[in-house]
């Protein structure tokens, strides 16, 4: 996990990593993305379910790990799970990932914060060559984490990493022309994801709003 290692640990630790995932989505889109099949809205929503099904298979992977069975993963079991992934991360870098997961503060890793966790390690793990069986389950929805940054992608338009709130309501009106999202639809959407209300909306914000949109609450 040394991709992450080299951000964790810095006093900017969550800018450094929002600057690191906005890279790895550009390069994505440059040589992952060239001929998506999202072209709509509509394309996205029409996932939605499938997004669902199979991201709700990683809740056998969180309970197993939630020892305490209280719904949430804490510093100690998140250690333990890195452990399992051969990702043996210092003190400080554990306790750094875990308030960048932990996006409501609760001080507990919820369901649907880790499955944000998860695809942080999809996209800046460095991968390991030992097998167990959370690595596989990791790999089964590595493609869904890859449409998921697809979709990102298809509302950057400027392609710079991360959404402002006219590009995003740009995009749901020019894929929908003639169902225009009425303007406090689309500004209620971006309020939703931008957790710090500092207009732009990195990919962590978007990959937590677009598990809600999805239909998985944190305690499904």
């Amino acid at each position: 996990m040394g991709v992450i290692m080299s951000c964790i640990g810095k006093s900017s630790k969550n800018t450094c990593l929002d600057d690191k995932i906005e890279r790895k989505i550009v390069e994505m889109r440059r040589y992952k993305f060239g001929q998506s099949k999202l072209k709509s809205v509509d394309s996205i929503v029409m996932m939605f379910p499938m997004f669902k099904e199979r991201l709700k298979t990683l809740r056998g992977m969180f309970e197993q790990y939630d020892e305490d069975s209280n719904g949430s993963i804490e510093p100690n079991e998140l250690k333990k799970f890195l452990e399992h992934l051969d990702l043996h991360l210092k003190e400080q870098e554990i306790e750094n990932l875990f308030e960048y997961c932990d996006l409501d503060g609760s001080k507990g890793i919820q369901f649907n914060e880790f499955i944000v966790l998860l695809c942080l390690i999809h996209l800046l793990a460095e991968p390991s060559s030992s097998v167990n069986s959370s690595k596989a389950g990791l790999e089964q929805v590595g493609e869904i984490f890859n449409t998921i940054v697809e979709a990102f992608v298809f509302f950057d338009q400027n392609g710079d990493g991360k959404l402002n709130k006219k590009d995003m309501i740009r995009t749901l009106n020019e894929t929908n022309p003639r169902e225009r999202s009425p303007a406090r639809i689309s500004k209620h959407r971006f309020q939703e994801m931008d957790w710090d209300k500092n207009g732009q909306v990195t990919f962590r914000e978007f990959l937590f709003g677009f598990i809600n949109w999805v239909g998985i609450e944190a305690d499904e």
